[in-house]
């Protein structure tokens, strides 16, 4: 039996615009979701790691829910992403969540505590105990320092609540056996690697790339669904230069901030301490790769003004990130 998907199947991984001083842009935050809506995506993480969840207080986070909801009014599922690597605040989190309109969590595993499997599958399951929400669970060992293992996937996958994995371990043979032997929904966690999960049976991408470019990613996931590879294949080829631009040079969240500005999408580039905008010599790689970007649906760089001042350094926000 398939699973349903409350999710959607492009998913934006939402970077949060700020004003120069670090705040919260309210009105970028939501002329950008609408953007990126309006081009394909059918789905929305905010407070992500692309949406700087470390440095986001938790008044913020669930603001961007609500914020989220309203804009998509229906169009596009909204998932909150983080959400803690305390269980306690976690549960809070998902909780204050559900409560703001959340359509679904997105939990990653805990970082920095490194705790064993046992310590994972409990994490995991306390959340997914604390709200009726659909949760997926994020796979990130290059970021939390553990991976989600095999064994403690298929263990989760009996949880009603848990439905799905945003994978960015790019172990695809793993992928398969679970997918064989669960019916875990299956996401992209890592731009590169979209078309490959796609192709063994993933059910989409949550993606920081389709910040700046949504629409191709709706054309591959719609010729995947369609069994029309050459479609699919095509798309992914001239994405490549723009993800490698976006998630190869500084993290994610910089660069895609920086290109957003510098289409004139979002009015500042600004991150949060202890991430700074792209050095000269970063700058420089991004702008040389976006000159190899050719024909992507949606992502004309004719325009493309980049500031590299504005970019520079990072913020310290009025309030900072509070645990609760």
């Amino acid at each position: 039996m398939e699973q349903d998907n409350p999710f959607g199947q492009v998913l934006v991984a939402l970077v949060t615009p700020m004003t120069h001083d670090g705040e919260v842009d309210w009105a970028g935050v939501e002329k950008h979701i609408d953007d990126v809506i309006s081009a394909g995506a059918d789905g929305i993480v905010v407070t992500g790691t692309t949406g700087e969840t470390s440095t986001l207080t938790d008044a913020e986070k669930l603001r961007l829910v609500v914020v989220g909801k309203e804009v998509s009014a229906g169009r596009a599922k909204i998932i909150t992403g983080g959400p803690s690597n305390e269980t306690a605040h976690a549960i809070q989190l998902a909780k204050q969540s559900a409560d703001a309109g959340a359509d679904g969590v997105m939990a990653v595993t805990p970082y920095y505590n490194k705790p064993t499997q046992a310590g994972v599958l409990t994490h995991f399951r306390m959340i997914a105990d604390a709200t009726d929400l659909p949760l997926i669970l994020y796979d990130i060992p290059g970021r939390t320092g553990i991976p989600i293992t095999y064994e403690t996937i298929l263990r989760l996958a009996k949880h009603p609540n848990i439905i799905a994995v945003k994978d960015a371990k790019g172990d695809l043979a793993q992928v398969s056996r679970v997918l064989n032997q669960t019916e875990l929904l299956y996401f992209s966690g890592d731009d590169a690697n979209t078309l490959p999960l796609l192709s063994i049976g993933a059910t989409g991408l949550i993606g920081v790339t389709a910040n700046i470019a949504s629409q191709p990613y709706r054309t591959m996931v719609d010729a995947v669904n369609a069994g029309d590879l050459r479609t699919a294949t095509d798309a992914h080829q001239r994405l490549e230069p723009l993800v490698r631009a976006t998630m190869t040079h500084v993290p994610g969240t910089v660069a895609t901030k920086y290109i957003l500005h510098g289409l004139g999408r979002i009015k500042s580039p600004r991150v949060r301490l202890p991430l700074v905008g792209p050095e000269e010599w970063e700058a420089a790689l991004i702008e040389d790769e976006l000159d190899l970007v050719r024909n992507v649906e949606g992502a004309s760089f004719t325009n493309f003004r980049p500031d590299r001042n504005a970019a520079a350094g990072g913020a310290l926000p009025r309030i900072p990130g509070t645990t609760r």
